[in-house]
């Protein structure tokens, strides 16, 4: 018996009756959407980790290795607590006149002034008469609206600003956001950590700088921790030290 050489053998397919395309090509069709799916994924995941990376070099190419040796007057200088030597710094800078009067923002309360007088000894006249104690601030937003709410009190129209060169930009990021008609300078605290050109090598310093620069894009959209500011009075003044204060600080000297 033979076949007719006009009729389709039973490995052909073809066109539904209807006209519409024969089932085994769908699959194909949905294996092309999902392949491109998944290249249009990790073109995007690659493109955001690409521009993340050049973020971060640039966020770190503004940070600077070294303390400013001449920096300039200001009306005042604030110093954003986090590191001892921040005021320390601060304190020398208002004995060289580069500021009329000094905020410490972000002071813990449980710290006195006691306390601070024996941690500075040599700034203790600097303390009695022209530093302010802020104690509301509980991060870097927070400093800014501490900074804020004293610089417009006391009408000050340029601040030297102290703090760690890493913390810097996000500090200056918030407080220009918060004093636009404020001038700005900074004087950046550099740590041994920080002097070391190759700081990548150190895995220390690497977490830390690439924690701040994640702090410092949330800082740029916005998204900040519920609460800045512990409630309470604004900045307060050092008080003058107690009887026998003088003794303290001199038998802290000697230690």
């Amino acid at each position: 018996m033979s076949v007719s050489a006009g009729a389709p053998g039973p490995a052909e397919t073809g066109p539904n009756r209807d006209g519409s395309p024969a089932r085994a090509a769908r699959p194909s069709r949905v294996r092309g959407v999902l392949r491109t799916l998944a290249v249009a994924a990790l073109v995007l995941t690659v493109g955001t980790g690409l521009a993340f990376l050049a973020g971060f070099a640039a966020f770190t190419a503004r940070i600077s290795s070294h303390e400013p040796a001449t920096p300039r007057a200001a009306d005042a200088i604030v110093v954003l607590t986090g590191g001892a030597s921040r005021v320390a710094d601060g304190i020398q800078l208002l004995a060289e006149g580069r500021g009329r009067r000094m905020l410490i923002s972000g002071v813990n309360r449980s710290t006195s002034a006691e306390e601070l007088r024996r941690t500075l000894p040599s700034g203790e006249a600097l303390l009695d008469c022209c530093v302010d104690l802020g104690r509301k601030a509980l991060n870097t937003w927070g400093n800014a609206i501490e900074v804020a709410e004293w610089a417009r009190a006391r009408h000050f129209r340029s601040l030297l600003v102290v703090t760690s060169t890493w913390h810097m930009p996000r500090a200056l990021f918030e407080l220009d956001r918060l004093m636009p008609e404020v001038e700005l300078i900074s004087y950046p605290v550099v740590t041994d950590r920080m002097m070391d050109a190759r700081w990548w090598t150190e895995p220390q310093t690497a977490r830390l700088l690439l924690k701040e620069y994640v702090k410092f894009l949330l800082a740029h959209a916005k998204i900040r921790p519920l609460q800045a500011v512990a409630p309470g009075t604004g900045p307060e003044t050092v008080p003058e030290p107690a009887s026998g204060a003088a003794s303290d600080v001199q038998a802290a000297t000697t230690h």
